[in-house]
């Protein structure tokens, strides 16, 4: 089922959350709403539900216009953070429930919440309650009742952002498997970069109520269209522009130089391109190095590397070094 939302407006009073949105969500798409909080992306969610009106536009699911179609009958799941479980229910009784106020056959309810229990891995638990379960269990349990009514479209409000990372990182990969088995039309927030593009097909990058950036997670990282997107999506480095590695920048245009940490290269000896500067901070996060470089000028810089190239280069905390930036951008300055 596809999703289509043009031209929609939503105001809270004065505040305009919502400034003339234009998405479409394709058939079997699973969409990362990304952008930090205020951004607009919770109320879009919501607009899609019908747990939201829209002050104008529309909003159509699968081409039905459904701007004003009741929430009950657009046929949607809702996945929300905190689970909201009913707790004098079993786990049995929570996922059966919406099936149980369409009066579903009690017999063809059974069947489907022991398909769904195998399917979030919790066989064995439905006679639990939700109090017994751990935070990432009662999240699958809560998956599980959206998907029990067969929705044409998932909603996912921030679903793991109640979790430890660890469990938080598990259920991202669990839930990409169950997409690509069910192929349901989905769309989630997210304020976590890493969450959005290891999940997502599409991201949708906002920012005070407008859509900044669509594209692939490896679009919106490598070709960002403005300093936002850049700025949120992956670290980055942003130096003035009388900055000493912007020295050979006349081809990039005025303004703020960002520069990706892994855009950062390091050598032991000059050359003509290179800038001194000196190793402030050696940083070990397992796998990759973060290294903390001061610049002539006092601004401090990140780079990154691997294991391999950080033993290769051999470099230590006080070290004086060389650096130039692979790659660069700059940004026009655009007025909100």
């Amino acid at each position: 089922m596809s999703i289509l939302v043009e031209n929609v407006n939503k105001h809270f009073g004065r505040y305009h959350a919502l400034d003339n949105i234009n998405l479409e969500v394709k058939d079997g798409g699973l969409v990362a709403l990304l952008g930090p909080s205020g951004s607009g992306k919770s109320t879009l969610l919501r607009v899609i539900s019908g747990l939201e009106t829209v002050d104008s536009g529309r909003i159509y699911i699968n081409g039905q216009h459904a701007t004003d179609l009741d929430v009950r009958r657009r046929n949607i799941g809702f996945v929300f953070q905190h689970y909201a479980l009913f707790k004098h229910l079993t786990i049995r009784q929570n996922i059966g429930f919406g099936l149980e106020i369409r009066k579903v056959p009690r017999e063809t309810i059974k069947a489907r919440v022991e398909e769904l229990l195998e399917l979030v891995q919790l066989q064995g638990l439905g006679d639990r309650y939700p109090s017994q379960l751990s935070g990432g269990q009662r999240q699958r349990v809560a998956l599980a009742r959206s998907l029990a009514v067969k929705p044409d479209v998932l909603l996912l409000d921030e679903p793991f952002g109640a979790l430890d990372a660890k469990v938080r990182k598990e259920l991202r990969a669990w839930l990409r498997r169950l997409h690509n088995e069910f192929q349901v039309t989905s769309v989630f927030v997210t304020h976590d970069q890493e969450e959005a593009m290891e999940v997502a097909d599409e991201i949708v990058i906002m920012n005070q109520g407008r859509i900044e950036q669509i594209g692939s997670p490896s679009e919106v990282y490598d070709n960002p269209v403005s300093s936002f997107v850049m700025g949120f999506v992956g670290p980055v480095n942003v130096l003035p522009g009388n900055s000493a590695l912007g020295a050979n920048r006349h081809a990039l245009g005025d303004g703020p130089l960002y520069i990706r940490p892994h855009d950062l290269e390091i050598q032991t000896s000059a050359n003509g391109a290179t800038v001194r500067a000196t190793v402030d901070r050696v940083i070990h996060l397992g796998w990759e190095i973060q290294v903390e470089i001061r610049l002539p000028e006092g601004q401090l810089v990140t780079a990154h590397f691997n294991r391999e190239q950080f033993d290769r280069l051999a470099i230590k905390t006080g070290q004086q070094i060389f650096i130039k930036p692979k790659s660069a951008k700059v940004f026009a300055q655009t007025a909100r």
